[in-house]
């Protein structure tokens, strides 16, 4: 198995899901004692955000590069950005290095053709519901997508910074989510993403009458595929 280059640290909650997903599923592809090949580099969460609300995306951009190259010098056959938002720097990054960088998004969109849908809803910070940059990758795979209104995207995005990256997870806020994932069922939706990497810590399959889809593990789980392809 080749190994897998993360970067992670946004936040830490979910890329422990990485790990554990990535050693889990190469170890029931290839038995025995054999587990994943992987090196992760854990950003700080907090110089990352404070460069968001300032909105300096080009230093953020320039991190991400240097981190990527420092992990293609170190043998990576490819490279993850473990959080659905930091995705839209994978350009970028790919364009800076030789190795290819997974797009979740990708992964994700693979996932849902397999289940033959071709609507799905989409939950994620602000950036990832509003902006273009995650929407136009499912577009390229036909798949078409719906957010929540002005208030579902205002509480989805608020509880992901003061709850869900600080690995809080309540009853109350599960229901909240539910409720919202109910609204785009009943706008077409037939079925989610979890577009944001710690909310599969807090909706499971089990909760929902429409197929949801853990961007966390497809993006791992894609990763292990390459990595032994």
């Amino acid at each position: 198995m080749k190994l897998i280059g993360l970067i992670g640290g946004i936040s830490w909650v979910s890329s422990a899901e990485y790990y554990k997903t990535i050693n889990l599923y190469a170890n029931e592809r290839c038995g025995d004692f054999n587990f994943g090949r992987c090196l992760m580099h854990s950003v700080n969460f907090g110089e990352i955000k404070a460069l968001q609300m300032g909105g300096n995306w080009e230093a953020i951009a320039a991190k991400y590069i240097g981190i990527a190259r420092q992990l293609e010098q170190s043998g990576a056959c490819c490279v993850l950005i473990c959080a659905n938002t930091m995705n839209k720097l994978a350009p970028q990054v790919q364009a800076a290095i030789n190795i290819p960088v997974l797009h979740i998004a990708d992964a994700v969109a693979e996932a849902i053709k397999a289940q033959g849908l071709t609507t799905v809803g989409l939950l994620g910070t602000r950036q990832t519901m509003e902006e273009d940059f995650y929407k136009a990758k499912l577009r390229a795979h036909g798949i078409a997508t719906v957010i929540p209104n002005e208030d579902g995207r205002q509480y989805v995005h608020e509880v992901i910074h003061n709850e869900l990256v600080k690995s809080v997870f309540s009853p109350e806020t599960r229901k909240g989510y539910l409720d919202v994932i109910a609204s785009m069922k009943a706008e077409g939706a037939q079925g989610a993403i979890l577009g944001c990497t710690e909310i599969p810590l807090l909706i499971r399959q089990s909760d929902c009458d429409i197929p949801v889809f853990d961007t966390a593990a497809i993006h791992a789980r894609a990763a292990v595929d390459f990595a032994l392809s």
